[in-house]
């Protein structure tokens, strides 16, 4: 499953928290060497989606490592002769692989999720940007009803995507330019986020097959949450090893319309 989902054309990845007791028994705190970091404390599991064609995978990762460099060691066995892939993810930078090049794409409901979040504060500010992104959001279930490619798909988001974003982008600097918000509000901030990531977050108009979102990740780290809520924690790492494993098979399996235990 590495292997093939290595080969992904759209790769999503995200992680959650999650406890090991062997690692927080283990050495709780290293002792820093001399000149040198402290060593990590934290505990995670990445869910990496690979998407090519038709075909989904997916793998998930428990351990000291963030999604990036989950991604990065997925990433390893990537064929030399492949163009990079599109990395769909929020913008947390430890979500991206170092050493290894991507085309990034940002998530459209985590920028949408800031203005869900003070709607009540800020409701005709909102209003505006929430309608935009519903209106590219229904141009996108279109073009997945029709069918289209991802070449007839980008033209269509050219063709009724990008005038919204466009007058999105121009709203946005006129909050700041003309000073009707406070840059360090809740509105401010999530204004900011748009304009910051606005390249990634706008992959969609210029790549074909960039996703708007990465919820297929989020979905898929809803089975860790749920393993974590009713569980708690794993025991041993090689316990985790081995549960990342089934979980990677039976998500997989769901993904493909495949019976868990037929297989």
């Amino acid at each position: 499953l590495i292997r093939q989902a290595a080969q992904g054309e759209v790769l999503h990845n995200d992680d959650t928290t999650i406890k090991i007791l062997e690692l927080m028994n283990n050495s709780n705190h290293e002792e820093e060497e001399e000149g040198g970091e402290a060593s990590r404390n934290g505990m995670f599991t990445t869910a990496i989606l690979s998407i090519k064609d038709e075909c989904k995978i997916a793998l998930f990762f428990t351990g000291r490592k963030h999604a990036g460099e989950n991604m990065a060691d997925l990433l390893k066995h990537r064929e030399s002769n492949r163009s990079p892939p599109i990395q769909m993810c929020d913008a947390l930078s430890r979500n991206l692989p170092k050493d290894f090049k991507v085309i990034l794409a940002n998530c459209m409901a985590h920028a949408r999720r800031k203005f869900v979040d003070i709607a009540a504060v800020f409701p005709a500010e909102c209003r505006f940007v929430l309608e935009t992104f519903k209106e590219v959001y229904k141009n996108d279930q279109v073009a997945k009803d029709q069918n289209m490619s991802k070449e007839e798909r980008l033209k269509y988001h050219q063709t009724e995507s990008g005038p919204l974003m466009e007058k999105l982008k121009t709203w946005l600097n006129e909050q700041f330019d003309e000073k009707k918000v406070e840059p360090n509000s809740s509105m401010g901030q999530a204004l900011f986020y748009i304009l910051n990531h606005w390249e990634p977050l706008t992959l969609f108009l210029r790549v074909p097959g960039v996703p708007l979102d990465n919820n297929i990740c989020e979905q898929a780290l809803k089975k860790v949450i749920l393993h974590r809520k009713n569980a708690l924690f794993y025991k041993t790492e090689h316990g985790a090893y081995i549960g990342d494993i089934y979980t990677s098979i039976i998500h997989t399996c769901n993904l493909s319309g495949v019976n868990p235990f037929d297989y």
